[in-house]
Formats: C-alpha cells, sequence, structure tokens
C-alpha cells in the first residue's frame, strides 16, 4: 500500500507510455493532484516538488511525472505540443482510477508554464474526472479551442512582474465558463523565485482544491479516457 507521510515519495511507473513517477500518498487522503510541469521541467523540479510536499502535509496525495520520454523531449517539437502533453495526463488519470488506493480519490491538476494549457486541455477531454485545476504561471492560452470545454474550477496563479503571461492568463480567462479566479501574487515573476511568492502559491493552491476536491460518486467513475468522446 502507497503511504509515504513522513518519507520519501515511492518512484512508480504509470500508463502505456510508461512514465516516470513520484507518488506521495499521506494517511488517509482527502484528494490526488497530478502535477503537469512546463517545458524543460520534470519529476525532480525543486518548486512542483516544494508544492507537493505542502500540499502532502495538507493531506492530499500528488504525483509528479515526466509527460516525455528522455528521447521525445530530445524534439523541441514535443515540448511544446499541448495535445501530446494532455493525452500523457489522461493516462495518469486512468492509472489512478485504475490503482485500487487511489481510485477513489477526485482529482485535482496542478499545472506549471506550457504545463498549465496541458492541464486544461485533458480537463476538458475528461470533465467528470478532473474535480479542480490549479495553474502557476502557466500558459492557459495554449489550451486554445478547449477553454470553453474546461468545466473544473480553475485558479490562475501569476506573478505580478510576470507581464506578458498575466495579459495571457486574463485572455484565457475570458474565453473559459467554467467558475475561473486569477490570482496575483505580489512581487512574483514567471519561476516565483522571490522571498515568500511560493509560499502564497501553496497557500492558495491548498485553499482551492481544498474547496473543490469532494470525495463524491461523480469522482468514483470510469477510466478518464472513457469520457473523452
Amino acid at each position: 500500500m502507497f503511504e509515504s507521510e513522513q518519507g520519501e515519495p515511492e518512484r512508480v511507473i504509470v500508463g502505456p507510455h510508461h512514465l516516470e513517477g513520484l507518488l506521495g500518498v499521506p494517511r488517509e487522503p482527502k484528494g490526488i493532484i497530478i502535477f503537469a510541469h512546463g517545458s524543460g521541467s520534470g519529476r525532480f523540479s525543486p518548486r512542483n516538488n516544494h508544492v507537493a510536499r505542502r500540499l502532502e502535509a495538507a493531506g492530499f496525495a500528488t504525483l509528479l511525472l515526466d509527460l516525455l520520454s528522455t528521447d521525445e523531449e530530445s524534439d523541441r517539437r514535443n515540448v511544446f505540443d499541448i495535445e501530446m502533453l494532455a493525452s500523457r495526463l489522461i493516462e495518469a488519470t486512468d492509472w489512478a482510477r485504475s490503482t485500487a488506493e487511489l481510485s477513489s480519490l477526485p482529482i485535482g491538476y496542478f499545472g506549471a508554464s506550457t504545463g498549465g494549457g496541458a492541464a486544461l486541455v485533458a480537463a476538458s477531454m475528461a470533465p467528470s474526472a478532473i474535480a479542480a485545476v490549479v495553474s502557476r504561471g502557466g500558459r492557459p492560452d495554449l489550451a486554445g479551442d478547449a477553454l470553453p470545454l474546461v468545466r473544473a474550477p480553475t485558479l490562475l496563479l501569476v506573478g505580478s512582474q510576470d507581464n506578458q503571461v498575466l495579459e495571457l492568463n486574463r485572455w484565457a480567462m475570458r474565453h473559459m465558463q467554467c467558475t475561473v479566479e486569477l490570482h496575483i501574487v505580489p512581487g512574483a515573476t514567471h519561476l516565483f523565485e522571490e522571498a515568500g511568492t511560493l509560499d502564497e502559491v501553496v497557500t492558495e493552491s491548498i485553499l482551492w482544491f481544498g474547496l473543490h476536491l469532494r470525495r463524491t460518486q461523480s469522482h468514483i467513475a470510469a477510466p478518464a479516457g472513457a469520457t473523452n468522446n
């Protein structure tokens, strides 16, 4: 049985593409948060690992995984292939749904940079499976035509000094029809390296997932891929 409270996350292999992941599961988890990293990042991202450990301390299981293999990453076109990245998130969602210890948990996505766009596309593909989305310094604009199809309540976290990305998030909001909020983190740039800014990301993420992830029958459903018509 998975359990990583006060320990290291467990290495797992996820889905038909054998994605390498790190799974952290506290006692009696309230839900599971699947991470979608940005370009050039992966399961060892120090910022996302920091967020993941704090989410675990707040009672959420977390799954950080590389959405691309090493060979796939060598082709830069794949790094920005939002549809491919979203399909890998769906694989991870199906894996969680079919893993006994995780199958009853509501699922949230946490996307960073390009991963924010991928998380929204995946959420649009599996509307009954995804309870909430958080995007940190994300590119929701890359979700394009999928934006109006997203049903999961979405929190957009953007640094006040990340001017271009801030405008892209405002543009994306205008095309979304779900519950969506934009939270601007004062003094933060794109990577949230400034003192206290990542802690604010953590605080807002815990509040958002705590509000929207609920253990309901709608989240104990068929694998997410089955909902993609």
